[in-house]
């Protein structure tokens, strides 16, 4: 009979080389195969119990607490399904792991990791070439070389379980090494940034297992309330110094903080970034005065057209949960990030838990949205991979 592990073992070797070709089919390969777990473990007797565990009923929390705000939502029901996926992907990346208990995942995981890398260096190193060929293009658009950020910030997010691994000793310093080598040389200061932090974290809990993971949960959860307050001082940062890109995060941080302000408790409602108002404007030469952006091609850049103070979503997690959410929104997402980092503690390998969460933080204050939807799939397969680990790892 097939162990109810194999499709997140497929799914693992598969992931960062998929992510690399087309970072949005993380989702339908993350939840395909823990369906399919799900069901293979129901025909192996194996059967779930009800939700515990303070890290998922504070998940399901959250999702809850968005449904009810999706009441005040500027779109409803799209707040409203939202808030029942969130919930659905949740109970299923639960009930896949605890179906696939027993199953060694961790090789599969590395070769994963070693196709996945590989495949992101070589794409990197042809221009593009590889992820071109797949689209059918004939000529490289220079845009296309974004598209492997997602992809990076994957594998930063998955590096850290390389400590883990039933490899020897060099094996594994080679894969961290070499994987973090080509993570900086890959486009996108974010994923570097997550590489940074997920093996300093993973060293902090090699040293202190019990004590490193929950400092690293502490730190995020206090970073997410703080976050607001934290944007005054946005005009003290030389942006003279910052990419572009980095500067446009500053206004729309800026525009985020106001729109907080107008409604600290409630918050706007469940996805309410995409049509927040004032959104689609561009930022006025008071507004950038005021933030101490001179440089005239910085003003230039961030009062494009499509640039805007609001383009769908803040690009800082703690920051859209604090303004779709509210200050009730932000408490549950600063106590499961506590509760993360004390399960990690608690896990088989603690440096991974403590690894994967600072990884996942740095992504998540500043790149992609909080709700998108490969990406939240992504870090529910990094959870179900932390729970598998075997204890001997």
């Amino acid at each position: 009979m097939t162990h109810p592990g194999l499709p997140l073992a497929i799914a693992f070797i598969s992931a960062p080389f998929v992510a690399v070709l087309q970072s949005k089919a993380m989702a339908p390969l993350a939840l395909i195969p823990m369906a399919i777990t799900l069901g293979l473990g129901w025909r192996a007797g194996w059967r779930p119990g009800l939700p515990q565990g303070a890290v998922l009923l504070l998940g399901l929390l959250l999702a809850g607490w968005g449904a009810v705000t999706s009441l005040w939502a500027p779109d409803p029901g799209r707040a409203a399904l939202l808030a029942v996926t969130l919930a659905a992907m949740m109970l299923l990346a639960h009930a896949a792991a605890g179906a696939a208990q027993g199953a060694r995942l961790m090789p599969w995981i590395g070769f994963g990791l070693v196709i996945g890398l590989a495949a992101a260096f070589g794409d990197w190193q042809s221009g593009n070439a590889l992820r071109a060929a797949v689209r059918g293009l004939k000529e490289v658009p220079a845009a296309l070389m974004f598209g492997l950020k997602p992809a990076a910030s994957l594998m930063a997010l998955l590096l850290p379980l390389a400590f883990a691994l039933p490899w020897p000793w060099v094996a594994r310093a080679a894969l961290l090494v070499l994987g973090a080598g080509v993570l900086i040389s890959l486009p996108g200061e974010t994923a570097r940034l997550a590489t940074l932090a997920g093996l300093g974290a993973a060293v902090l809990g090699l040293v202190a297992p019990r004590v490193g993971p929950r400092l690293v949960g502490a730190g995020v959860a206090c970073v997410i309330l703080l976050m607001p307050f934290l944007v005054a001082f946005v005009p003290q940062i030389p942006s003279a110094s910052l990419p572009p890109s980095a500067v446009h995060r500053l206004v729309i941080w800026d525009f985020a903080a106001t729109r907080i302000a107008e409604k600290p408790i409630l918050g706007w409602g469940l996805e309410a970034s995409r049509a927040m108002p004032g959104g689609s404007a561009q930022p006025d030469a008071a507004t950038l005065d005021r933030l101490n952006i001179t440089a005239p091609a910085l003003r230039d850049f961030v009062t494009q057209p499509h640039a805007g103070l609001m383009p769908l979503h803040p690009h800082n997690g703690a920051l859209q949960l604090w303004l779709e959410l509210g200050g009730i929104g932000a408490l549950i997402g600063a106590a499961l990030m506590l509760a993360l980092g004390v399960a990690a503690s608690r896990s088989a390998v603690p440096a991974v838990g403590a690894g994967m969460l600072a990884s996942a933080a740095v992504t998540g204050m500043l790149s992609f949205g909080l709700w998108q939807a490969w990406w939240v799939a992504s870090l529910l397969l990094a959870m179900v991979a932390l729970a598998l680990v075997p204890r001997r790892a």
